[in-house]
């Protein structure tokens, strides 16, 4: 089964593997914190995951993200 997440959850997905906080990732997708914790929060139940380090983890398993190049 191949998960199908949004482009929008992807980006959001890999600047939090990058490091970023929420207030960094809204200002880089040019939207509200509150938007980037609802895109979290479909995410994290889609890749059926608790938190954020879970979900990078699964990221990057299953292809979504890239590993950071200190993490690679």
């Amino acid at each position: 089964m191949v998960l199908q997440i949004t482009p929008v959850e992807r980006a959001v997905l890999q600047l939090l593997a990058e490091g970023r906080d929420h207030n960094e990732i809204a200002s880089r997708l040019e939207t509200s914190e509150k938007g980037i914790y609802a895109d979290l929060a479909a995410l994290f139940a889609r890749l059926g995951v608790r938190t954020p380090a879970d979900a990078i983890s699964a990221g990057i398993k299953r292809g979504l993200v890239t590993a950071p190049a200190q993490l690679a």
